[in-house]
């Protein structure tokens, strides 16, 4: 019976956190000004999204923070798979990249902007930077933590070293690299709405909850926030799922 209700589990939180928010409205813990009621956030989601400006606003942020995942993929994924492979020549590079994987990427828009200027140039790259990183240092350490009992036994049967690299090394990587992915696109979401919220945007979830702050339009912006909060959530879920049916064998 116990088992039985275990997907459930999850369905108590989310209950508890809209039986906390009703209570807070309706003792008036916080002013009703500030703190819409969870039907009133809802409903102004579901208005938004259905035909309103949120909804164009949520694809917009979709594309910026899929196209900077997939640009910093495209970069980090093979640079950390040369560098892991050369354990001493990581090393050699390590601090530059744990300096600027530690430096905020807010941090980084003025040097973007004056790069790229203002526009969704800005936004992407200065997102794929901050990807880029987490999912370099996921890779190469994937590739440096490769099993050594595999790995002499590739050499021991007479595998080449290409064999080796793509028959060993990339398979025993790429849980750390799905865990770089699912971090590194989690963080590209952040930075893109930071990035709409102060850079010269006209659309987009951050630029969506700035403009309904402004506004004191707090139903708004609430809404647009927990489309953001679904959005991230969904795309951890998203590269989670593909996860574990392409490294199924994980841990084996």
């Amino acid at each position: 019976m116990k088992r039985a209700f275990d997907p459930f589990l999850p369905a108590l939180g989310v209950i508890g956190l809209i039986a906390l928010w009703y209570l807070a409205v309706w003792r008036q813990i916080v002013d009703p000004v500030l703190l819409p009621s969870p039907v009133d956030t809802f409903q102004a989601m579901y208005k938004g999204m259905a035909g309103g400006r949120l909804g164009f606003d949520f694809i917009k942020t979709v594309e910026r923070t899929i196209l900077s995942t997939v640009i910093a993929a495209a970069i980090a994924i093979p640079l950390g798979i040369f560098l892991g492979a050369s354990e001493r020549l990581y090393r050699s590079v390590e601090f530059v990249i744990d300096f600027f994987r530690s430096t905020p990427a807010s941090a980084m828009f003025p040097l973007f902007l004056v790069l790229f200027g203002v526009g969704n140039e800005t936004k992407i790259s200065v997102a794929a930077f901050g990807a880029a990183l987490v999912i370099l240092f996921n890779v190469a350490y994937g590739v440096m933590n490769a099993r050594k009992t595999r790995l002499l036994a590739a050499k021991v049967m007479g595998a080449s070293r290409l064999q080796v690299l793509t028959g060993v090394v990339l398979l025993e990587s790429m849980p750390q690299t799905f865990i770089g992915l699912r971090n590194g696109v989690s963080l590209a979401l952040v930075i893109v709405v930071v990035a709409e919220m102060f850079i010269g945007s006209t659309d987009g979830l951050g630029h969506r909850v700035f403009e309904a702050q402004q506004l004191f339009n707090m139903s708004d912006m609430y809404a647009a926030i927990f489309a953001a909060g679904a959005l991230g959530y969904g795309l951890n879920l998203l590269f989670l799922l593909i996860e574990r049916y392409f490294v199924h064998w994980s841990g084996k």
